[in-house]
């Protein structure tokens, strides 16, 4: 036995390589290994014999194993010092042109909105992209029985059986920020909020998920006129285009009463849209007063207070200003489009300063 320890305790100091590592495990403990032949004759012998040579195989057996891990783990530091002085790198030399990070539209034009807005007064306000039925139907004056309440149309979080809480959805508008911004500060107030929306629609121009954002005024003495003219600024300092007309049509929405809405003039010329010109119009946003309903909902009493609400997309806009023309690949993640369509990480978008650079 000491025979065979010597042959393979000196074969694996020997071992140039983690194959020739492997030939000798099989060979001395494999299935047919030496070693592991030696202990089945185990069974052949006396209980007497047994009790000496079985504590001396696997004391071998143990020896040879930890020879084995050693050697490896010896072959491997050395493969790494090897690879170490043949892959090197001169820490002195020059650092090589990284290319520049970019925005993407839909952030670069939600600060583009927020600026405009917060040139006229209006904070930012956020709420909770998943939040019930309530905020997002009932407290807007959208009924059961309204098209929008379907799930074919909102996505509705899973309830277990006997789960008793109210419904939870994907919110399908940011008029639920409207409900719980008037909630906590009461009016007052002159909001807007930005945030992503989801619906179940998907085509050039819908998406599941996308990005609005609506604004709301509430005072004593806030009229359709004061609506007009907060649109009319934000379109000229938008589309950078001065005396854009507008337009006001009759329409409904359940949580504003009058509603109407709103187009802005435009032309095609050889099939390039251009705003501000022209004897066309094309429809960008929806707007009114408030609902009294709303005003109840939100803890506001409407005998004393009234406003506005307007809402639109925030990429629909992007795509009209920039001449973006598939929604979809807002969320390709397609990096030659992103540099193509993307900003300047540096420049932030201010009134004096210009939005869009």
């Amino acid at each position: 036995m000491t025979d065979l320890r010597d042959k393979y305790i000196q074969a694996i100091a020997d071992a140039g390589d983690e194959n020739v590592l492997e030939a000798l495990r099989v060979q001395a403990l494999g299935k047919k290994g030496e070693i592991s032949l030696q202990m089945r004759e185990l069974g052949r012998m006396t209980p007497e014999e047994r009790q000496t040579a079985g504590p001396a195989l696997n004391a071998l057996k143990d020896e040879i194993n930890s020879a084995l891990a050693a050697r490896k783990e010896s072959l491997g530091d050395a493969a790494l010092n090897d690879r170490l002085r043949s892959e090197w790198l001169d820490v002195t030399l020059p650092a090589r042109g990284r290319r520049q990070g970019s925005i993407h539209p839909i952030s670069q034009v939600t600060e583009e909105v927020t600026a405009i807005f917060a040139d006229m007064g209006f904070a930012v306000a956020e709420g909770p992209q998943v939040d019930t039925d309530w905020y997002n139907f009932d407290a807007l004056n959208i009924p059961g029985h309204h098209p929008a309440r379907a799930e074919m149309d909102t996505f509705y979080m899973h309830r277990a059986p006997g789960d008793n809480r109210p419904p939870h959805v994907l919110r399908t508008h940011t008029s639920p920020v409207q409900i719980r911004h008037m909630e906590k500060h009461g009016a007052p107030c002159r909001i807007i909020a930005p945030g992503r929306v989801y619906r179940a629609d998907y085509d050039q121009t819908h998406t599941p998920m996308f990005n609005q954002v609506e604004g709301l005024a509430i005072d004593k003495d806030i009229s359709m006129a004061n609506l007009k003219w907060v649109l009319e600024e934000f379109f000229a300092a938008f589309f950078e285009v001065d005396g854009i007309k507008t337009r006001f049509r009759a329409s409904h929405f359940p949580f504003t009463e009058p509603s109407a809405e709103v187009d802005i003039q435009c032309s095609w010329v050889d099939g390039q849209l251009k705003i501000g010109e022209g004897d066309g119009w094309l429809e960008v946003l929806g707007s009114g007063m408030v609902h009294p309903h709303v005003l109840r909902s939100a803890g506001v009493d409407p005998s004393q207070w009234q406003g506005f609400a307007f809402g639109m997309g925030i990429d629909r806009i992007a795509m009209l200003k920039y001449g973006i023309p598939d929604l979809r690949a807002f969320f390709d993640s397609d990096l030659r489009w992103l540099r193509h369509y993307g900003f300047a990480s540096l420049d932030v978008p201010t009134l004096h300063g210009g939005l869009s650079r």
